[in-house]
């Protein structure tokens, strides 16, 4: 069965592009001009992902962002944006917002078709479940759910990802090159500065002070430690 493909982008020459490359790859893809009908659609049917060109007419591409990651059914969808805008502030506020990818324009399709891929990747789920708890925190790898406090907190599929590797490694050491290795494979769109956005993200979303953290850990000059509590 096919994956559906949800592309908001107003250029009729560069949606038929990614349209036809995407469906020789196996893919579905319905198209977006404008915002105004993207999410009731995919409130309907939900995509396996979203493709978002952030300046579009009728709206804003980040503002799109905005609403899917708010959204209760919607937030669990990848996003990669599709853009003109190369500059590493608009790529880290991309990320910031919760995309899992920034493709700059122009692109080469294939890297495009490659990049899809390999952030419909980082969403599956492992065969073997494995759970880590501690304190008022659980990790359910299998099932992709983050608990903090009793109640289910949104993710995306990358911050998971990392989320899961830091718990499984706890006291170890990771360098933001480890991490990019390990989370991200051969995505050479990441940086070294996009690793410590998704930390930011995390930790907002599992420490109680994320500017004093108790769990994921900086250490100066080397990159990022998970320390889970002692029992006594």
């Amino acid at each position: 069965m096919s994956q559906s493909v949800f592309l908001l982008e107003d250029d009729a020459d560069i949606s038929r592009l990614v349209k036809h490359h995407l469906e020789a790859a196996g893919f579905d893809v319905r198209v977006y001009g404008t915002p105004g009908q993207l999410m009731p659609d995919a409130e309907r049917s939900l995509p396996a992902i979203f493709l978002l060109d952030i300046m579009v007419p009728g709206g804003d591409g980040l503002d799109v962002c905005r609403r899917l990651r708010s959204h209760p059914a919607l937030s669990i969808v990848p996003i990669i944006f599709l853009t003109a805008r190369a500059g590493e502030n608009d790529r880290v506020l991309g990320l910031e917002l919760g995309a899992d990818d920034y493709i700059t324009k122009p692109f080469a399709t294939r890297e495009l078709v490659a990049r899809v891929r390999a952030v419909l990747r980082r969403f599956e789920r492992p065969a073997a479940s494995q759970v880590v708890s501690f304190e008022e925190i659980v990790i359910d790898a299998g099932a992709m759910q983050l608990k903090v406090r009793g109640e289910l907190t949104t993710t995306t599929a990358t911050e998971f990802r990392l989320l899961d590797f830091f718990a499984r490694h706890p006291g170890r050491v990771f360098t933001r090159d480890h991490l990019l290795d390990a989370v991200w494979g051969d995505a050479r769109f990441v940086t070294p500065r996009s690793v410590d956005v998704y930390v930011r993200r995390i930790r907002e979303k599992i420490e109680s002070d994320p500017e004093n953290p108790r769990y994921l850990k900086t250490v100066r000059g080397a990159g990022y430690r998970f320390e889970l509590p002692r029992l006594v």
